[in-house]
């Protein structure tokens, strides 16, 4: 096999395509469940403390948003990833 004859423009790109694909859905998931098991904490606790709500929603609020940040990063990377690969110039050859 001729490595030299492989057309790595259109391998880069298919494996890109392909290692973004599960990234999504893992950049998606994890942050998920996260806020799954932080809104239902803070629904216990304030079952458990209602006169606390107040103070354990405004930390519920906190916890939920550091987490969606999470997803947004992993989004960012992701787009950057498919769009305006870092590596495409040293792959394919174009600036």
């Amino acid at each position: 096999m001729d490595w030299n004859n492989l057309p790595w423009d259109k391998i880069f790109i298919i494996v890109t395509v392909l290692i973004t694909g599960p990234g999504v859905i893992v950049g998606i998931v994890v942050p998920a469940i996260g806020q799954m098991i932080v809104a239902s904490a803070g629904l216990k606790a304030i079952a458990r403390q209602p006169e606390a709500g107040d103070r354990i929603n405004t930390i519920v609020l906190l916890s939920l948003a550091m987490l969606e940040s999470l997803a947004i990063y992993v989004l960012a990377v992701i787009l950057i990833l498919i769009f305006a690969n870092p590596m495409l110039k040293y792959i394919v050859g174009v600036e």
